[in-house]
């Protein structure tokens, strides 16, 4: 793969670094030697790290390219998914990259020589200028080394979403808002080899925040990167001033933020209560909607639901037993620790959203329903229904 040239020019400024203490050294640097930036992203994070970023250019920033996903045809190839980095960076009249499009083909881009755009690729003599810095914010893929060695130790930074070392890892919102954490927060770290490990590096800034009551992914997912984006111009204003200096992260693994699965969308009405429901359809299902099992045979998507705390006396009491409630439009579903949900709005497997009456009605015709009320499998169940399909 080629990167678009523009001829930019080289620095012949040369950093010198106290690795021991993590902290940067370098000569003094003028207004005309800020930095050359190469920032990767691809998503609604990476875009509002940019917009903070961009901002600055007065005092922080010569140059910015982005490299982000190229675009790619869904729904069927009905579809053509653009990067919301690309176009942002269109709209600010930035150079824009594209990295290689599948894992095999990025797998491969990793083993051979690495062209990056100029100024990036003018680096002689394994000494890279002080004024190149690489920046990622919700990039998605692990960088190969060839990569990181275009750059100086403590010029590859990453803008991520937790209080590290806690929720290492591809999903750190999710898992905060999933294990009900009341302070999360964002750092800027330094990047190092996979083999030295994920979202480990030294950490150059950390800015905490209260958990917002009742936050959903995309609102928390804006306030951190707001807050990123700002530490991030902090931290590289420290560095051009020489007053920047990274900490060593503690080695805690207790909490590592992994990619969310399938299975973390899966339904268990007799081991999870009503909250925990609702705070994983906070958490996860702008990417996975919530599924419960009717009688091992029905996948049903659940949408909206919210704790209801004052449920009608006909209300089941067996947790995994459901009734639908004519003055609330809803399915309630008795949950664990004596909880009940409310459900407005479900959608079966390859039909349409449906409000929870005219589902319930279909149900009743189709002899899902007894004495008024179903019955939802339990991970058991479930786990017994995948086993008889495989």
């Amino acid at each position: 793969m080629h990167w678009p040239s523009k001829g930019l020019s080289k620095s012949i400024l040369r950093p010198t670094y106290n690795l021991s203490k993590r902290a940067f050294h370098t000569s003094p640097i003028t207004w005309s030697e800020q930095f050359k930036i190469l920032f990767m992203g691809r998503d609604e994070f990476s875009c509002l790290v940019l917009q903070e970023l961009h901002v600055q250019r007065s005092d922080v920033w010569q140059e910015i390219h982005l490299a982000t996903n190229p675009d790619e045809k869904v729904d069927r190839g009905s579809r053509l998914s653009v990067s919301p980095l690309k176009i942002l960076g269109h709209k600010l009249e930035l150079p824009v990259h594209t990295i290689p499009r599948s894992k095999p083909e990025f797998n491969h881009w990793k083993a051979s020589f690495l062209q990056l755009p100029p100024p990036f690729s003018d680096v002689h003599d394994d000494i890279s200028s002080p004024r190149h810095l690489m920046i990622t914010a919700s990039f998605g893929r692990i960088l190969p080394l060839k990569m990181l060695k275009l750059f100086a130790p403590d010029r590859r930074l990453n803008v991520h979403p937790s209080l590290l070392p806690a929720y290492r890892g591809a999903a750190p919102i999710q898992h905060a808002i999933l294990n009900d954490e009341k302070e999360t927060g964002v750092c800027v770290l330094s990047m190092l080899q996979r083999a030295k490990g994920i979202d480990a590096g030294p950490i150059w800034g950390t800015r905490k925040m209260p958990m917002p009551e009742n936050v959903v992914f995309s609102e928390l997912r804006d306030k951190l990167a707001v807050e990123g984006g700002q530490l991030l111009v902090s931290v590289l204003r420290d560095m051009l001033d020489d007053r920047a200096f990274s900490t060593p992260q503690a080695q805690n693994d207790d909490f590592l933020a992994s990619t969310i699965s399938f299975r973390d969308a899966i339904l268990d009405f007799t081991t999870m209560s009503a909250e925990t429901i609702v705070r994983t359809h906070r958490a996860i299902s702008h990417q996975r909607p919530l599924t419960a099992y009717l009688r091992s045979i029905k996948a049903l998507q659940i949408h909206s639901p919210s704790v209801h705390n004052s449920p009608p006396p006909f209300t089941p009491t067996a947790p995994g037993r459901a009734c639908f409630s004519k003055p609330d439009k809803a399915i309630l579903i008795r949950c664990a620790q004596d909880t009940v949900l409310s459900v407005p709005q479900v959608k079966q497997e390859g039909k349409a959203l449906l409000d929870a009456g005219a589902w319930w009605s279909g149900a009743k015709s189709l002899g899902l329903v007894s004495s008024n009320q179903i019955g939802f499998d339990s991970e058991e169940d479930i786990d017994d229904m995948f086993l008889n399909i495989g």
